[in-house]
């Protein structure tokens, strides 16, 4: 089969475009920008129905081989994808056509896995065909370091540095980065998650730093939301499959990396209906939706859904890009976006605590269904986009809420509501006894300059 050629361009438009993997390996454009495909390219109805019987890492090869192109061998990719895929992905039915479907089975037991094993597996198949060594340099709110310390670790020509706000990860979150050591170098920063993706950020756009081999495997990149683009397919093909039968997600927000990935597989033919934006008590987004006018929130609100403390998203760039407008590296919309396109297409809602902590008791009372705080804003976020809409959206309608983290994740918080311990899964055994390493380092980008600088 002969691919289409895809190019890729920045969101800030002032950069040339590039391959797949200039922009993998680059991660942020040199202007600033976000990248994002220049097309998108369909899959047919007849492949479409044909991933009811597939298994996922199917799926994923035929998703990402049209977004990869001749890039990289088909062989190559489809071992990249079955060796990533080695662990289930449960569509867990609650009520009606209302399914949760869970990814949190992968080894870090969050969502995160999904993307940061093939963009590892991506990454280090580029570096081997030359005689190139990189860095990675990544901010995380929680989950997001867990999973690319995990993928990356050990890989030969690639060393990694995790930025996360030492004050708002979990001691879980925490020790499955920082137990981890070789090429794994964790920094706890005096700040909130913003801040962390800042300081990144200002590394990438610092011409001082030009010299040295350094990407993201933040959000920011594109080799993280092209594999997040699959689960959306997985989860429809399995519970229908049928074309005509439109599908609701629900997807919990906070650098909306996640709900991007969903946005690819709908230009790339999935049958949706809606996206349900669910967000905590940061709702500079459901504000910008209603209003039109867009504010980051600066700190963010700490909330117990920690992983979406974010107040200014970066991927909100990319949206604001599909639906024609512009937003600068800054948060500013120096171009309009079609308002009532995103509207029609896109619900924003905010979820506060005690919602979220309601939802948690409320599932697990009703179905003995036990949601951690990402998945519970999620399930309020779709009730609350399914009630608004009444007669409009039967109950016969594909509902699926997305639940991005293990619940064993954020013992402390569902001790608290339901009053036991969840199980603990096979990857979050052991770890309380391993020997953390981590660096506390101020909120000052020549701090992590100088880190960067000695240890690349």
């Amino acid at each position: 089969m002969k691919n289409t050629i895809i190019k890729y361009y920045s969101t800030n438009r002032r950069s040339p475009e590039v391959t797949f993997r200039e922009a993998l390996l680059g991660g942020l454009a040199p202007d600033g920008g976000l990248y994002l495909p220049d097309s998108f390219p369909l899959i047919d109805k007849s492949e479409l129905e044909s991933f009811s019987g597939m298994e996922y890492h199917e799926i994923a090869f035929s998703v990402l081989e049209k977004l990869i192109g001749n890039e990289i061998g088909h062989s190559d990719l489809k071992q990249i994808c079955r060796d990533a895929y080695c662990f289930e992905v449960p569509l867990e039915k609650v009520k009606d056509r209302k399914y949760i479907m869970r990814l949190d089975r992968g080894p870090t037991a969050s969502f995160k896995d999904f993307a940061a094993r093939v963009m590892s597996r991506l990454m280090q198949y580029f570096l081997a065909s030359g005689d190139s060594r990189l860095t990675i340099l990544t901010a995380t709110s929680g989950d997001t370091g867990s999973a690319v310390a995990s993928a990356f670790y050990g890989l030969p020509d690639i060393d990694v540095i995790i930025l996360f706000p030492k004050d708002e990860v979990t001691d879980m979150q925490r020790k499955q980065m920082t137990t981890l050591h070789k090429n794994i170098s964790v920094l706890a920063i005096d700040g909130k998650f913003d801040d962390c993706q800042r300081l990144v950020k200002q590394a990438f756009m610092d011409s001082s730093l030009s010299h040295l081999p350094l990407s993201s495997a933040n959000s920011i990149n594109i080799g993280r939301l092209l594999p997040q683009s699959v689960y959306y397919f997985y989860s429809w093909a399995k519970l229908s499959g049928k074309l005509n039968d439109r599908a609701t997600f629900s997807v919990p927000s906070g650098n909306f990396g996640n709900l991007m990935g969903g946005i690819v597989a709908s230009k790339m033919g999935l049958p949706v209906d809606h996206f349900v934006i669910s967000t905590n008590e940061n709702d500079e987004v459901p504000a910008f939706f209603q209003t039109g006018v867009y504010t980051a929130i600066d700190p963010s609100r700490n909330c117990i859904s920690s992983a979406m403390n974010v107040g200014h998203p970066s991927n909100l760039a990319r949206i604001i890009d599909l639906y024609g407008g512009m937003m600068n590296e800054k948060g500013i919309i120096t171009r309009e976006p079609d308002m009532k396109k995103i509207r029609d297409e896109l619900f924003s809602v905010s979820v506060n605590d005690t919602d979220t902590i309601t939802t948690i008791k409320e599932v697990y009372s009703e179905s003995g269904i036990l949601l951690e705080p990402h998945g519970a804003v999620a399930w309020r976020g779709l009730n609350e986009y399914l009630g608004r809409q009444g007669n409009s959206h039967p109950a016969g309608t594909l509902s699926i809420a997305l639940e991005t983290a293990h619940p064993a994740k954020f013992p402390a918080e569902l001790r608290s509501i339901i009053k036991k311990d969840p199980e603990l899964p096979a990857p979050l055994e052991g770890l309380t006894g391993k020997t953390e390493n981590y660096t506390m380092l101020g909120n000052d980008y020549g701090l992590l300059k100088e880190f960067i600088i000695n240890n690349t």
